[in-house]
């Protein structure tokens, strides 16, 4: 079969790979649709996988081909990429994003570039009907996203500010709009992406670099500040921008991946400490018998509350794969999410 294989830095071939064999407690899937994630950029030009060579791709859909279980052969499933290993204390306790010796299809095993796949029984969610492969691809951003709005607590009538324009941005304001939050206010850095936003019906979409971002805020929230932030692009400025905008006794979501080292000056730090902020973390998602946000998240796709198909602005045939990752890489275009598919 065809597969993309990472071999080394910046080496990435579309190559003849030998089929992937079904264990005991997998499903093998034909792979219907996988999602570049934005981690996936630097993993193929900067910093690698954990070995070499290494199919990557984490965000997928796909069929079920063979199972153990005959009735669910031809069945459609979006599929959680971590692996927890059952052992230690997080997974004792169901915080699986906490895993101490996690495996990851797509980083640390092999991922969804390619034909087929056999993956854990146990990390598939089944599609629900009315769903399509495309729509149950964006499955992991969608739930990564809906994590992150959980950390918000915010109430209906609230004001909230994401700062970045990405899918997980995207979705997450589809989230805060879904749960009634009154003002979401998302900042970009290019006016592409805040047009495309507004295009998504975010008409509170702001460009930082030529939008007075304070005095909107100051106007919608009558000088008190929004509820809640989150911080989606890993950079100080926009750490800062959070900070300093959010009210007392606000809450912060660290969401973004840092590019390098994060820093504060004395006096925004010091607004941490006057106004008593709630700064927490957000990291992957939740999906445990207690709590499930990819399944929430797949019924929130079938009810209409997530309308997902609108951020996938580019398809490719993984054949295409050099088109797909020099788009993103070099930014040659706006994009939202690039995604391969099995036909155009």
């Amino acid at each position: 079969m065809k597969a993309l294989n990472l071999h080394a830095i910046a080496d990435l071939r579309y190559e003849d790979v030998p089929m992937p064999m079904r264990h005991k407690g997998e499903v093998l899937l034909k792979i219907q649709a996988v999602g570049i994630c934005g981690s996936d950029i630097p993993r193929v030009f900067i910093k690698g996988t954990y070995h070499f060579p290494t199919i990557i791709g984490h965000e997928f859909a796909g069929e079920i081909v063979e199972a153990e279980d005959d009735s669910i052969i031809g069945r459609g499933v979006a599929v959680i990429p971590l692996l927890p290993c059952g052992q230690c204390e997080a997974c004792q306790e169901e915080h699986y994003a906490q895993c101490s010796q996690y495996d990851y299809y797509g980083s640390r095993r092999n991922g969804a570039m390619t034909e087929y796949l056999a993956v854990k029984q146990d990390n598939i969610c089944f599609m629900p009907e009315g769903i399509s492969y495309e729509e149950a691809a964006m499955c992991e951003p969608a739930a990564v996203a809906l994590h992150a709005f959980h950390k918000c607590s915010v109430e209906a009538g609230s004001t909230i500010l994401i700062y970045g324009i990405g899918p997980i941005a995207l979705i997450l304001a589809q989230w805060a709009r879904a749960a009634g939050v009154k003002n979401i206010v998302l900042v970009g850095r290019t006016e592409d992406k805040v047009e495309f936003a507004r295009t998504l019906g975010f008409s509170l979409a702001v460009n930082v670099k030529q939008d007075n971002l304070e005095e909107l805020i100051q106007e919608i929230t009558f000088g008190r500040g929004v509820d809640a932030c989150i911080e989606g692009t890993g950079e100080s400025r926009a750490l800062e921008t959070c900070i300093l905008n959010t009210k007392n006794y606000g809450t912060i979501v660290s969401m973004g991946n840092p590019v390098g080292d994060m820093r504060l000056s004395q006096d925004v730090y010091w607004r941490i400490l006057r106004k008593e902020l709630s700064i927490v973390g957000t990291w992957n998602s939740s999906f445990s018998q207690k709590k499930n946000e990819w399944k929430d998240t797949l019924l929130a796709m079938q009810d209409g509350r997530l309308n997902l198909k609108p951020l996938i602005t580019h398809r490719f045939l993984l054949a295409e794969y050099e088109k797909a990752f020099a788009l993103m890489h070099e930014r040659l275009e706006m994009y939202c999410k690039v995604m391969f598919v099995k036909r155009l």
